[in-house]
């Protein structure tokens, strides 16, 4: 594939509307929760309705890059896809025991391991600048969850498995930033939304989870979640990667407890707390930093 220049006002507006249509998802799997739907199977659905627009599309417009494809490649998009098929199971499963601000908060824990990660097996060592952006990040995480650790054994699975959501999107993005250089956008989030679906169907089936039998309400919001956070929000992500760091596409994503939060307090009637607002400003200060050490 070809280098394509893009301009760094582009990529910002980019990168915000994502993390925007990104911040919906926890409203919706509340909404959809209400309805009685169990987590595994909101998450399956999500998948299933992305997938049922993107692997037609893909197929008819990609169709020879697709068969082009080696074995290492589409190992590695099947592999981002199991990683993504389990971040959404534990971190869908997450916000049935704990507060929207808690679950989004911790599952953003991602960039710590994707820093790790990066440094070990990318060869992407942080700068001083991008290491120091990753820490504030990192610490406005912890203040804004200070407020939900520790209230029982029901919150504390909810963090546990937010956390595991965390190291899980770490290994998605991770093998995107390797794969996205080479393959267009539309190939790699086909393969890896279906390799996803894949994954949660099965988990749906080995868990006995139901599919079928909702309110069409229900299925409205899996339908709104799978095309909205899904299509529109981790679509911009995955192109992102293509011309930034992993380490920073993750950082960036430390936004989003700051704008599900106040979706939750403006849909859902969550209250906004002073850790939410203090941690928030940490998390804005560390994404500053990062773009000055990515975006030179």
């Amino acid at each position: 594939m070809t280098a394509v220049t893009v301009s760094r006002a582009r990529l910002l507006v980019s990168l915000a509307l994502g993390i925007v249509a990104i911040s919906f998802a926890s409203i919706f799997i509340r909404f959809a929760q209400a309805e009685g739907v169990p987590p595994l199977s909101i998450a399956a659905w999500r998948l299933v309705f992305a997938s049922a627009v993107l692997l037609p599309y893909a197929w008819a417009t990609h169709r020879n890059e697709i068969r082009s494809l080696s074995r290492q490649e589409l190992g590695l998009m099947l592999a981002s896809g199991v990683f993504l098929g389990f971040h959404f199971a534990s971190w869908i499963s997450s916000l049935a025991y704990t507060s929207v601000a808690s679950s989004v908060v911790l599952v953003s824990m991602g960039p710590l391991f994707v820093g790790l990660g990066s440094w070990l097996f990318l060869r992407e060592r942080p700068g001083v600048l991008l290491f120091v952006g990753i820490v504030l990040a990192a610490v406005g995480s912890i203040v804004i969850s200070g407020g939900d650790l520790g209230k029982g054994q029901d919150q504390l699975l909810g963090d546990l498995l937010a956390l595991t959501g965390a190291v899980m999107v770490a290994g998605y993005l991770m093998i995107g930033r390797k794969v996205r250089a080479r393959r267009s956008l539309v190939t790699y989030i086909a393969l890896v939304y279906g390799a996803a679906m894949v994954t949660l169907l099965v988990m749906v089936l080995v868990a006995g989870e139901p599919m079928f039998g909702f309110s069409p309400a229900a299925y409205g919001w899996m339908l709104a979640l799978g095309l909205v956070p899904q299509l529109i929000g981790h679509s911009t992500l995955n192109w992102a990667l293509r011309h930034l760091s992993a380490t920073y596409v993750s950082i960036v994503t430390l936004a989003e407890p700051l704008s599900a939060g106040l979706l939750a307090y403006i849909i859902l009637g969550e209250a906004v707390s002073w850790s939410t607002a203090a941690g928030g400003a940490l998390i804005l200060a560390g994404i500053y930093i990062a773009s000055r050490a990515e975006l030179k």
